[in-house]
């Protein structure tokens, strides 16, 4: 405590314990067993859903809630959605599949509606650059912009780069939404790059500042773990960080509230003591994996919330984790260190959408029915199997004016 009796303020970056040289560093032989699930499949095909005037497919399917209920059952062979359904969209060209299938090390990025433009990643040794792929994920708006500000350039087979990140343009958005967009290449990296053994994902305000090597040893391999991502500065429970998404106006406030009882419904209490993780809430802008089936299908379950509920990732990452039993292991470090990974630069313009002020349902009545998402959420749409009218959300204590 200090002086005045309060908590002492936490710091916003400490040292990250790294390994000096990333020359020395000596990378892990083979794969981590898969010892519980051991194949892993996706939903490829469904039936197409119409909206009363044409049909089409959906990139993250049409899963029911049986559906996603048996997902969470963990067998040795699973077959699980996990989105790029034929037809969806988020479609990459020939060039880039092709660049991909070389890619053993990524650092992955995204920059969705023309929000930024790439931020150069710095302090990369020598070794790293030729280890590396640094794929910066873009819609054809973003590819658009960043032309428009930044120089790009063009390889002999025909690829785009950006100093050291290589352009990824996806064709065809699969949802109306860019956050939820932006979600594709975040969670789904083991889909859109399928030969990638590690991943780091950073979001694309950021600039990079710490070797990928670095940040692999001092994350994974040192202790072991297949699976890491930084706790978040403010909240543990997801119930506080709705009631914050619900403050700065990050979706519809009635929808948030849905989600949320749907989980409370589901079991999932509030953060405390008792659980075995540090937090329920991680700060998701930067993730470190090796893609392990049981990560992966981690990262599927994930992204099908997103897909089903909010686009808020923050909101499913702790529900995923509970309904997985304690069966998949993480590594979540303090979010000091999280914020010396990187210098966080603001983006271009601020994200607004209409969707966002709603504070009630009858809003989306009549004329406010054009604010619904066409191609997602629709958990939040589709009638729920259980009354949820008695279902009260736990009372959320503010513990800070940020967040």
């Amino acid at each position: 405590m200090d002086l005045l009796g309060l908590a002492p303020k936490a710091e916003h970056r400490c040292p990250i314990p790294v390994t000096g040289d990333p020359e020395k560093i000596v990378i892990p032989e083979g794969r981590t067993p898969d010892v519980i699930l051991k194949n892993l499949t996706y939903i490829q095909d469904e039936d197409l859903v119409n909206n009363g005037s044409q049909s089409f497919p959906l990139f993250g399917g049409n899963q029911s809630w049986l559906q996603r209920e048996e997902s969470f059952k963990l067998k040795p062979s699973m077959e699980v959605h996990c989105g790029f359904l034929r037809n969806g969209g988020a479609d990459m060209s020939h060039v880039d599949i092709e660049y991909v299938k070389k890619c053993r090390f990524v650092v992955a990025s995204g920059i969705f509606d023309g929000y930024d433009v790439p931020h150069q990643p710095s302090n990369i040794s020598s070794r790293s650059k030729k280890l590396f792929c640094f794929l910066m994920v873009v819609d054809e708006v973003s590819l658009k912009f960043i032309k428009k500000n930044v120089t790009v350039r063009k390889d002999n087979d025909k690829g785009m780069w950006v100093g050291l990140w290589r352009l990824i343009p996806l064709k065809h958005p699969p949802y109306d939404e860019p956050r939820r967009n932006g979600k594709v290449p975040k969670i789904l990296t083991h889909r859109l790059f399928p030969q990638a053994q590690y991943s780091i994902w950073i979001d694309g305000k950021m600039e990079l500042i710490v070797d990928p090597l670095l940040i692999l040893e001092r994350y994974l391999w040192r202790d072991k773990h297949t699976y890491a991502i930084a706790q978040h500065k403010h909240h543990r429970s997801i119930y506080e960080e709705a009631d914050a998404n619900k403050r700065r106006k990050r979706y519809a406030r009635p929808l948030i509230d849905l989600h949320m009882k749907i989980y409370y419904h589901e079991g999932m209490e509030p953060w405390s003591l008792k659980k075995n993780t540090v937090s329920d809430v991680p700060e998701g802008a930067i993730i470190i994996r090796e893609h392990t089936a049981l990560n992966n299908l981690f990262n599927c379950l994930w992204f099908n919330e997103v897909n089903l509920f909010t686009p808020r990732d923050q909101l499913s990452f702790g529900y995923v984790v509970y309904r997985l039993n304690g069966v998949f292991k993480f590594f979540m470090f303090q979010n000091c260190e999280y914020n010396s990974l990187f210098v966080l630069h603001p983006h271009t313009r601020e994200h607004s959408s209409k969707v966002e002020w709603v504070k009630s349902l009858s809003e989306f009545k009549g004329s406010g029915n054009s604010m619904k998402e066409s191609r997602g959420g629709f958990g939040l749409w589709t009638p729920y199997p259980k009354n949820l009218d008695s279902v009260v959300l736990p009372q959320v204590v503010r513990t800070s004016k940020a967040g």
